[in-house]
């Protein structure tokens, strides 16, 4: 994406704390005609100057396979993804482990019917396959577009997604959760359902700025408030920080002539990680990049320089659990060297 790093090459910052060891818990890798993702364009990223040790690939219906049964062809991603793990695995790509953990797709509504996949994608990445995102990203408004897995209303509480959904745990899998923040309530009630099952909060819940929500920010701030606290209170949640500045959370950063410094960044979104890391606490909470997505937006190392710029004030322990250690232990990723 040449526009796009030429856009980025506008801001230039020194790398802060640049030795910090870092596990990215969310990227995508994809190869779309004029928007292509793979592993040369992601280590270009994360060899931007922070030290990214590990990370972990997040589903985004990449390669699935072209023939076969339905329900078995998101297994082609994990196969596609683990392939390029192993790339990285080899050391001849730098130093960095790239998709040490792999979270697929699994279609849950199939109820008893996705064991079968659940046990494909388990065939096809033994040592790096650790969970499932069925996205649930749903809205009424035609402003704003539904998750790729074009889920119904109320996919969360659907009694097949559910009996689906209870089968993970006997595979060591968590459950990736990717919803808008008017949904938070129906995540609640499913990790409150089933506290065997560990959640992990994509994005912060998704709280949107776009449709009706535009030029809103302190109403959905104060209602997501809310939800996020009661979703803190339940132990088997664990939530990423990150992924907030896609254009539906209305920042506007992708409009810009001139992209966001760190310091911008952290100024405007500062709230959200401030209120999750108190409820949540920092042993429950990782850094992602949701890279490429966030892309649009920014670079990867303001994007870094912005996270330590907002974790500043915290415990050197602290620090360690939200940059890698939750992630590493989350995803059961191996101990580098």
């Amino acid at each position: 994406m040449p526009d796009v790093n030429a856009w980025h090459g506008q801001v230039q910052e020194e790398i802060l704390d640049p030795a910090r060891p870092i596990c990215d818990p969310h990227h995508h890798l994809w190869d779309h005609p004029g928007n292509r993702y793979l592993l040369d364009e992601l280590l270009a990223d994360i060899g931007s100057g922070h030290n990214v040790v590990s990370t972990v690939f997040v589903e985004c219906m990449s390669m699935y396979r072209a023939e076969g049964p339905d329900p078995m062809r998101p297994v082609g991603e994990t196969e596609f993804v683990n392939g390029i793990a192993a790339m990285s695995a080899s050391g001849r790509y730098g130093p960095a482990r790239v998709a040490a953990g792999i979270v697929g797709f699994a279609d849950l509504t199939l109820g008893d019917r996705v064991v079968p996949v659940l046990e494909a994608h388990l065939a096809a990445a033994p040592a790096r396959f650790r969970g499932i995102r069925h996205a649930a990203g749903w809205h009424e408004s035609p402003d704003i577009r539904n998750s790729h897995t074009n889920p119904p209303r109320g996919l969360l509480s659907d009694p097949e997604f559910r009996r689906g959904y209870q089968h993970l745990p006997r595979f060591g899998l968590t459950f990736e959760a990717w919803l808008y923040h008017p949904q938070l309530n129906e995540l609640v009630d499913l990790a409150r359902a089933h506290p065997e099952v560990t959640i992990v909060l994509d994005h912060f819940g998704g709280p949107l700025g776009i449709g009706p929500y535009a030029g809103r920010p302190d109403e959905v701030y104060e209602a997501w408030k809310q939800d996020i606290d009661a979703l803190a209170a339940c132990p088997n949640v664990v939530a990423k920080l990150g992924g907030i500045n896609m254009p539906i959370n209305g920042f506007g950063w992708d409009k810009r002539p001139v992209p966001p410094t760190s310091e911008e960044l952290a100024a405007a979104t500062r709230h959200y990680y401030d209120r999750t890391i108190d409820r949540f606490g920092p042993s429950r909470c990782m850094f992602e990049s949701n890279f490429p997505v966030d892309r649009v937006s920014c670079s990867y190392a303001v994007l870094w320089n912005a996270f330590k710029r907002m974790a500043a004030g915290y415990s050197e322990d602290q620090k360690a659990a939200m940059f890698h250690d939750t992630a590493a232990r989350v995803y059961r990723l191996p101990s580098p060297g």
